[in-house]
């Protein structure tokens, strides 16, 4: 019965880690309609500015708003020369961020090199029966449900979300009513950048900083946040928990392979029975 519990807590956490990777991609799709496929990327970059300050001697608890500053104005800049001149054209969109990515990519190897040292996991355990369990991956299931309630009143009870999500949605009467859709589509494309400079750098303790990194995270990341379907951060919190924690215990009982395996057919079989998402059928907007 231990092993059983100790399996189902190492899964929710992580399921608690897809889901902390894919809310900037939800947000960035949901509100704005871009399939920012340089997603992974930014992950990355959040770890590494992490790293870089825990090596300039900043605490690692500081260098993680440091990470989230520095991708949020990296993602302004990227949605001002970029991302801006393409809204409404899909696959324009998501041809320029893979071509962001794989620059981003080439840069980080060219700059950090291919492997680079990890920060160390705290040391922090507790038992479920006679097993031991690290306290910081099970942590991330705390941070998730954080994530995710901050975002969801942000958008549904700030006055930004209100202008983030007239100005996608109505944005002549946006504009009409004197709302700045310009400004408000950088600060939530910069936001989505910083949510995922967030997750690369409080994940930077259990997924080391590598260029390649954003690749282990994005694919799953984008099939969570189609599997969501219009709701996106509902959707995608549901589907990130039962697909990823499935996939979790799958891979605890076989192989890692085996656990890709079940996310992947299992994500066949959801988009069969729901084309349009999960989430298609629910009268919550967001």
């Amino acid at each position: 019965m231990d092993y059983f519990a100790t399996v189902l807590i190492s899964s929710l956490s992580s399921a608690s880690i897809l889901l902390i990777a894919t809310l900037g991609l939800a947000v960035v799709f949901g509100l704005m309609g871009v399939i920012n496929l340089a997603h992974g990327e930014f992950i990355m970059l959040g770890a590494y500015s992490a790293l870089t300050a825990t090596q300039l001697g900043i605490p690692f608890i500081a260098a993680i708003p440091i990470a989230v500053i520095l991708t949020m104005a990296f993602g302004a800049l990227v949605e001002i020369i970029i991302i801006r001149r393409l809204y409404g054209r899909l696959f324009d969109t998501m041809l320029a961020t893979w071509g962001l990515s794989l620059a981003l990519y080439q840069g980080a190897v060219l700059i950090f090199g291919s492997v680079s040292p990890g920060i160390g996991m705290p040391q922090m355990n507790f038992n479920v029966g006679d097993y031991t369990l690290a306290t910081y991956p099970i942590f991330m299931i705390l941070v998730a449900v954080i994530m995710l309630a901050g975002i969801y009143l942000l958008l549904t009870r700030s006055v930004y979300g209100m202008k983030a999500r007239a100005a996608i949605q109505v944005p002549d009467m946006a504009r009409a009513i004197g709302i700045d859709s310009a400004r408000t589509n950088t600060l939530t494309f910069a936001i989505g950048c910083g949510l995922a400079g967030f997750a690369g750098a409080i994940l930077l303790p259990i997924v080391p900083a590598t260029p390649s990194m954003g690749f282990a995270f994005v694919i799953k990341a984008f099939l969570t946040v189609v599997i969501a379907g219009p709701v996106t951060l509902a959707g995608s919190a549901l589907a990130a928990i039962g697909v990823g924690t499935g996939a979790s215990v799958v891979a605890s009982f076989m192989t890692s392979v085996a656990g890709d395996l079940f996310f992947f057919i299992l994500t066949v079989v959801l988009l069969r029975l729901y084309p349009l998402g999960i989430s298609a059928k629910w009268r919550m907007k967001l």
